[in-house]
This record gives structure tokens, C-alpha cells and sequence, in this order.
């Protein structure tokens, strides 16, 4: 085999590699692989869960890429409300990448109601790692360089919202189809964490895909948002 050959097969298989690598299929992730810091997460049959929780926060009890998809369907508000930190109340459900505590983490959240809207911010504290000592300072909203506008979410309408985050580069897809495009802070760099999700004022069940690194379960790291 010629040296010229021989390069262009070890750049060929280099590059196939590459692409299995990030073309390979997401875990299923179960109940018992998150760390749910505030309200309630519920198991039911086929990988599915229940929230119920005017509030509720997790995230994976390990580290994972900052890829992740949640599969659901709404079952309507919450009988019961809760306000933000801010006073305002909202209904919403979405994604946390590189969650590295309550004071640093990247959201991708679906706002439903007052107003349907995705939203991608940036919660960036450095040095903080507490509720206690963050509250809700930090936030940064993201603006996109291609954006649609997302669907309006129906009590008993099945969607999917998938993050990936690529350095600073994340595209997000609703039901499959991109809607969100942009570059993040490189706050966003600064930290790093698993992925999980947050709602509010929100019932729905749900379906969680995500890219586990290790299976070093631990939740000690992690607190209320």
C-alpha cells in the first residue's frame, strides 16, 4: 500500500469513527438515574414519568454530554401555582445542559403560558454554587441567529424538545424540526454539568433521552433552583 493509500484510508477510518461516535443512539434514562432536587418525579410503565409538581428541577446523577431530548405529553396546569423568584408566574417545561450547580446551568425552556415562546438563557455565577447565594441573579437571555417561532402546546398534545450544544454553537428542535439556532456567552464554557429538566406550573408525562459518560452516580453536587 502506498503512503499516499494508506493516508487516505487512516483519514477515512478516522472520520467514520467520528461519525458513529456522535450518531449513536441516546440511553432511555430511568427514575432512578436522576437526581430530582425540588417537586416530584413519578415512574410509570415503558420508560415513561409523571410530573405533577408546581415546581420541579433534576438532572441526572452523572455526567453526560450536553445533548438531551424529552419526549412528552401535556396533561394541562397544575391546580396549584407557583410564582418565580421574580413574582411572575409562568407555565413552562425545558431542558438543563451543563448544570453544574443552581447557580450555573444553560436552559432551553417552552414557555406555554402567559406566552408561547422558547426561550434559551444562560444562568452564569461564577464562584456561587447555592440557591442561597445566586437566587435568581445571572441570567442572561440568548439571542438566536435563526429562530422559528414555537407551536402553541395543547392540553393533551404530544411534543419533543431536543438541546444540543456543540462549544458555544445550539440548535434546538421541536418535533424534529430546528427552531432555535445560536451561538451561547462563553459564560456557558465556564462551567460544566449533566443535563436534565425543570417545569413549572406544569402536569405532563414524559420520555428523557440523554448521552451518559459514566455511570458514577452521585447527587451531593446538586441543590434547589
Amino acid at each position: 500500500m502506498t503512503l499516499g493509500l494508506a493516508q487516505m484510508v487512516f483519514v477515512f477510518g478516522f472520520v467514520t469513527a467520528l461519525s458513529l461516535r456522535s450518531s449513536a443512539s441516546p440511553e432511555n434514562i430511568s427514575r432512578a438515574q436522576f437526581c430530582v432536587t425540588e417537586g416530584s418525579i413519578s415512574p410509570e410503565k415503558d420508560h415513561w414519568m409523571r410530573v405533577e409538581s408546581t415546581k420541579m428541577r433534576a438532572v441526572l446523577g452523572f455526567p453526560s454530554k450536553p445533548e438531551a431530548e424529552m419526549r412528552f405529553r401535556y396533561r394541562g396546569e397544575t391546580t396549584e401555582r407557583s410564582l418565580l423568584r421574580s413574582g411572575a408566574e409562568r407555565t413552562q417545561l425545558g431542558l438543563k445542559l451543563r448544570a453544574q450547580s443552581d447557580c450555573n446551568v444553560v436552559y432551553v425552556m417552552w414557555r406555554i403560558k402567559p406566552i408561547s415562546k422558547l426561550v434559551v438563557s444562560v444562568k452564569s455565577n461564577p464562584g456561587q454554587h447555592t440557591h442561597a447565594e445566586c437566587e435568581n441573579f445571572g441570567y442572561s437571555n440568548m439571542k438566536a441567529t435563526q429562530e422559528r417561532p414555537a407551536p402553541t402546546i395543547e392540553e393533551g398534545a404530544e411534543h419533543s424538545l431536543r438541546a444540543d450544544l456543540n462549544g458555544t454553537s445550539l440548535v434546538v428542535y421541536i418535533d424534529s424540526s430546528a427552531v432555535w439556532e445560536g451561538d451561547l456567552a462563553d459564560g456557558a464554557l465556564r462551567f460544566n454539568g449533566p443535563v436534565g429538566l425543570r417545569s413549572d406550573n406544569a402536569r405532563f408525562d414524559f420520555q428523557f433521552f440523554a448521552h451518559p459518560e459514566n455511570t458514577a452516580f452521585y447527587c451531593g453536587h446538586q441543590g434547589r433552583e
